[in-house]
């Protein structure tokens, strides 16, 4: 579809999986949603909850596929399909745990780095070149390799503080990747928003 933006924030369903690490994608898009004032409906034919909204001259449809992480690409690619969208107005937004807690990276492309969500999206479309936001969460400091636990594991009071205006930054920055382009985007806030340490302590 002519001049369609495809946002999409990754993660899992339900309310067990809510304000967890490894739904950033999911709380990202939220922020947007709510920015907005938008309202989420369910479309079953896509596996998923989106947000449409025509938007300074462009259509932007907000998503959150509903197949849990391992099978993004499922709903993503009828989306993708059914909307004949642009490979390059297409962004997903992700956790990342190997960045560090607060740091913010587009890309207009990329490997998948291991994440189970971005493997599926690359298996349904074939190719890897669409942005990613992906969104620093961390690893525990101390402790074993595995991470399971933890990036299924809620935020802490102390970080949700500082997370909270991670996820604003976040919003700032897909608007201006729609508004402006990736470049500036990218240049404009790309990085780790400090002090997350500051935050962790107060």
């Amino acid at each position: 579809m002519e001049n369609l933006y495809l946002i999409v924030g990754l993660g899992n369903p339900g309310k067990r999986y809510e304000r967890t690490r490894h739904n950033a994608g999911f709380l990202a898009v939220d922020r947007l949603v709510r920015r907005w004032s938008l309202a989420w409906a369910t479309e079953a034919r896509f596996d998923a909850r989106s947000a449409r909204v025509d938007r300074e001259g462009r259509r932007v449809l907000l998503v959150q596929p509903q197949t849990f992480m391992n099978r993004s690409g499922d709903a993503v690619g009828r989306y993708v399909t059914y909307y004949r969208v642009a490979l390059d107005r297409m962004l997903v937004v992700v956790d990342d745990a190997d960045l560090e807690l607060g740091t913010l990276r587009l890309k207009p492309r990329g490997s998948s780095g291991g994440h189970h969500g971005l493997e599926s999206i690359e298996s349904q479309l074939g190719t890897r070149e669409y942005a990613r936001l992906r969104i620093g969460i961390g690893r525990r400091r101390e402790g074993p390799r595995e991470i399971t636990d933890y990036v299924l594991g809620r935020f802490e009071p102390s970080e949700w503080r500082g997370f909270e205006r991670v996820l604003e930054r976040s919003a700032d920055q897909m608007e201006c990747w729609m508004a402006e382009g990736m470049s500036v985007a990218m240049n404009r806030y790309n990085g780790v928003l400090a002090p997350m340490e500051q935050e962790s302590t107060e």
